[in-house]
């Protein structure tokens, strides 16, 4: 960047620039972001007349096409820029153009905390890079959320380099494997690395002279006799493949080998998937809006964790021992539970042997707070003591400890934090979505937004657990740096600052192996290609089509004129980010959708009177203004009620039976449940470029990622899909099977399990014989729990007191 900055000052660009930020600045207004950046730099450039390269080409093009942020001072200009992903740099610009700096964190941070009038000097730095600088990196950006694969190549390496060190490591970690207190695969008659490497021979020929399918309990004793426990395989052919692979993998470690090898170790018995905030029950129940796509998530997570579990330890030999797997889904009791099962302390997972929901109480002496429903804003008071009741109750109901612990979202995800760190248990964290780059300025101006959203402690609480998990699942790439044009969820915590509270100076490591991308997968019980038709009920089929089309209902707004158009369907609750209003708008303006297509909305409510909270209400007041200014009236159906995921899943085969399109305009969706179900029934999908949806959907040359913010040219590409559908009959169709074929062969459930699983056996390994400090790390996320969450939470509290005390 220096390079640039100098060749814009010392050339006629130095003249552009000036004029560029005389440009932008227009007011009062002093702190800019990319979106803006680029939109007042292209009008610059028109109105300047510059020769079309000047804008992308030029010194100052590169270097505002890098730039994410300015800020504009009287004396300076500051610009934080991003010259490739994952990296960023602060460079302070004199007004008199005759000095540029490489400005630092604290530097910035300070400016920033100025800009809003908070500046407090001394200000508490959170900076965790000195828990990194032993840890291994990815040295490349692209191999980010790769982890895996990177501790599988370092850890071989490893091995290479000092043979005898990491056999005796692999060793000890393997003895350490127990079930209930029995040892599994290596016994007390084997005492050293060596003397394992020297029992594979004896136990490979004893196994050959018999037959492969011959069951471990036909010939146990005989492997007890060299030292081998159950674990290894439940037929002598399984059995002489486990001890092979960990005999190339003493010979010649390799990565294939390596992971091959850990996927066959018996590990994994019971885990805990904690999900706290939402209405966590099952069929009809699943949450409220704001959880909705997390609750299906978890469920679907439990029984393909559990039917895993089972063949593992199947295939393992285990279940002639008596074990089974055992899955709980930790999650919050609601006494007031609107005629749910939210009330029942225990709950079995449909479809599963032994999947269940634990429900524990929040524990307070205001009941009015604790037996009803709170927001995943307001949640954070309670989370300490029900990690503490939950880990009584968990130990209870596994009759010992668990081996893995996954939380999700923010308070999930701390609570797996407290309990791993008391359980002394392996802690996987999935975000599903990060608040603060949803919300523009959250950081900047918290203590404007506390009341209503406690970001104070959301993101105090969303930096201790990342960075005290011993690894982060991830769907999609974006989610963790995002891309060229735009800042990753995880990426937004390196460097920010909440006035006046803290800095955070260095807040996490993207290049860190923990990070590791494994998408979801999505329930073919419910969502299946329309094509199979033998799979639909065709009674349902016909209810969901008049729902869809010409029922009338007091939960249904609009009819549909002309049913021989091309449906667009858009499923989404009613917020601002899901911006339905801007889809709807986009149709209104559109002269040439509403001649050629049906909008049809599904949420889950239709008038203001039924919203739970303000903005959900002002969204519904405005959807209806839309449909009435753009007098839509007969081109649109709006269906507001909830229904159940088989009915969801036909509406969408429905509509794909009538070659309808479906349509994700959300402002930012981390990943988008809803695109996977739209897809896998075969619906040509369209969704938002800022997000996770760059990576679920293959563009097609800029053909099915939308800008939702400009609804002209949102309008242009789906015209353009109908054009190339009505100029090729087969388009739609060919179209149809591409999404259906990508989403069963990236997003299915088993292969998500499957890396989970591995994910869980390779980093408790990697954490047994790490040489980073992870007790230090834990110690001081302990510290910024007790000095800064804790108080937070606790006048949250004092608030919520005084807030219901009238009651």
């Amino acid at each position: 960047m220096y390079e640039l900055f100098q060749a814009i000052l010392n050339s006629e660009e130095k003249t552009a620039l000036s004029q560029f930020l005389l440009t932008l600045d227009t007011g009062t207004k002093r702190y800019f972001l990319r979106n803006e950046i680029l939109q007042v730099f292209a009008n610059y450039c028109h109105q300047s007349q510059k020769p079309a390269y000047f804008y992308h080409s030029s010194s100052l093009g590169t270097l505002i096409h890098y730039t994410h942020e300015i800020i504009l001072e009287r004396e300076s200009t500051w610009f934080v820029v991003r010259p490739k992903i994952a990296s960023q740099e602060v460079w302070k610009l004199t007004a008199d153009f005759t000095s540029f700096d490489l400005m630092t964190p604290k530097a910035f941070l300070d400016e920033s905390d100025r800009l809003v009038n908070r500046y407090q000097p001394n200000l508490l730095e959170i900076d965790l890079h000195p828990f990194y600088q032993q840890s291994p990196k990815i040295s490349d950006p692209r191999d980010i959320g790769q982890g895996l694969t990177f501790l599988n190549y370092y850890l071989c390496n490893q091995f290479i380099t000092d043979p005898k060190y990491w056999l005796e490591l692999l060793f000890q970690a393997l003895q350490g494997l127990r079930y209930n207190g029995v040892k599994l695969l290596i016994s007390d008659r084997i005492h050293s690395g060596i003397d394992l490497a020297r029992q594979i021979k004896p136990a490979i020929n004893f196994l050959t002279e018999r037959p492969p399918h011959q069951p471990y309990e036909e010939f146990r004793f005989h492997l007890q006799k060299l030292g081998l426990e159950a674990g290894w395989g439940n037929n002598a052919g399984r059995i002489i493949e486990t001890l092979e692979l960990l005999q190339r993998l003493i010979d010649t470690p390799q990565p294939s080998i390596l992971e091959a090898f850990v996927a066959r170790i018996p590990a994994v018995f019971r885990v805990v998937l904690v999900s706290i905030h939402g209405w966590v029950a099952q069929e009809d129940v699943l949450g409220r809006d704001e959880t909705l796509g997390q609750v299906i998530y978890v469920l679907e997570q439990a029984r393909s964790l559990e039917n895993k579990l089972q063949a593992e330890i199947k295939l393992a030999g285990l279940d002639i021992l008596g074990i089974k797997p055992h899955v709980i889904i930790l999650t919050r009791l609601i006494p007031n539970c609107e005629g749910t099962f939210c009330d029942l302390r225990l709950e079995k997972v449909n479809n599963t042997e032994n999947a269940w929901i634990l429900r524990i109480p929040f524990t307070d002496s205001d009941p009015e707070i604790t037996n009803s429903w709170i927001s995943k804003f307001e949640i954070w008071p309670y989370l300490e003591k029900f990690a503490q009741d939950a880990k009584k109750e968990l130990l209870v109901q596994f009759k010992g400890k668990p081996n893995l612990i996954i939380g999700n979202y923010s308070d999930g995800n701390l609570v797996a934090f407290l309990l791993s760190r008391s359980l002394k248990v392996t802690q996987c964290n999935i975000a599903h979505s990060l608040e603060k780059p949803k919300n523009l300025f959250s950081n900047l101006y918290w203590q404007d937004l506390e009341e209503k959203y406690h970001f104070s402690a959301q993101f105090t609480a969303d930096l201790i657990s990342m960075n005290a998990a011993d690894f982060i699942i991830a769907s999609s790439y974006q989610e963790i740096i995002g891309t060229p044009d735009t800042i990753g969820q995880y990426e937004s915590y390196k460097c920010f600052t909440m006035p006046q509270l803290y800095h955070v100076v260095d807040g996490i490591d993207l290049f860190n192996p923990k990070f590791n991308m494994v998408p979801p997968g999505v329930s073919e019980t419910f969502f299946f290609p329309y094509s199979q038709t033998e799979n639909r009920n065709n009674q349902e089929s016909q209810e969901i089509k008049e729902l869809l089309f010409s029922r009338e209902d007091a939960h249904i707004f609009g009819n549909i004129d002309d049913l021989n158009k091309r449906p667009v369907f858009a499923v989404a609750p009613i917020t601002s980010i899901k911006n339905l209003t801007g889809l709807v708008e986009c149709f209104g303006k559109s002269q040439e959708l509403k001649n050629r297509c049906n909008l049809i909305l599904l949420s889950s409510k239709l008038y203001s009177d039924e919203a739970t909270n303000l903005e959900e209400a002002r969204e519904i007041e405005k959807l209806h203004n839309i449909i009435n200014e753009y007098q839509l009236q007969g081109q649109i159906r709006w269906i507001g009620m909830r229904l159940p995921s088989r009915n969801i899943g036909e509406a969408y085969r429905i509509i794909a039976d009538h070659q309808g399109i479906y349509i994700h305009f959300a402002l930012y969706e981390a990943f988008g449940r809803s695109i996977l179900e739209a897809m896998i029934s075969g619906l040509p999908t369209f969704a938002t470029q800022f997000g996770g949806a760059l990576e679920i959907i293959e563009d097609r040359e800029n053909g099915f990622h939308l800008n939702p913010t400009n609804l002209e040219a949102t309008a242009k590409t789906i015209i353009t899909f109908l054009d190339k559908c009505d100029h090729n009959p087969e388009y739609w169709t060919e179209i149809s099977q591409g999404v259906i074929a990508r989403i069963r062969h990236k997003y299915n459930w088993k292969s998500h399990t499957e890396q989970l699983l591995l994910l869980t056996k390779m980093f408790s390994f990697w954490n047994f014989i790490a040489p980073e400090d992870n007790d230090a790390r834990d110690r001081y996320m302990e510290t910024l729990f007790h000095l800064i969450y804790k108080p937070r939470a606790e006048q949250i509290l004092a608030e919520h007191q005084t807030k219901y005390a009238h009651i």
